[in-house]
């Protein structure tokens, strides 16, 4: 019996496959608990119109994660901290601190998807990554600065 799996099937395959099984657990197992549904010609059409779809959605999503890219690289932010002996910050400067700078912005990016390493602790410029799709990171320039 072939079925177009609806989810993910450990040891079985990914959504949107069509793959051979057994009538039994196809008919008693997959079908009812909603992981799949027969293989006919029309539900093959559907989902592979669905496909298309998804196809043309991730490609508009991934154009668009470019731009904020490349918007993202030609910011300069700028943080004023205080500073005591030796320039030594008090507190430190972390993700949330970026993420609200980006935010002033008018760019929303989650402080988990900001890859700092260990926080900011003195004076200086930072080139921080920040992860906007998959794979799309871009390199946001921050000034750790003396509050006047």
């Amino acid at each position: 019996m072939k079925v177009i799996l609806k989810q993910d099937v450990q040891e079985l395959g990914r959504a949107g496959q069509i793959v051979e099984v057994k009538g039994g657990y196809g008919r008693n197992f997959l079908i009812p608990r909603n992981l799949a549904i027969p293989a006919t010609t029309a539900n093959i059409r559907a989902i592979n119109e669905i496909e298309k779809q998804n196809q043309i959605r991730e490609r508009k999503q991934r154009n668009e994660a470019e731009k904020l890219k490349e918007t993202m690289e030609k910011l300069s932010l700028t943080i004023e901290v205080l500073v005591g002996e030796e320039d030594k910050i008090f507190g430190s400067v972390t993700s949330q601190n970026v993420a609200e700078l980006l935010a002033k912005e008018n760019i929303n990016i989650d402080k988990r998807d900001i890859f700092l390493e260990e926080p900011i602790k003195s004076l200086g410029v930072y080139t921080i990554p920040i992860k906007i799709e998959k794979d799309i990171i871009a390199n946001v320039k921050v000034w750790v600065i003396r509050k006047a």
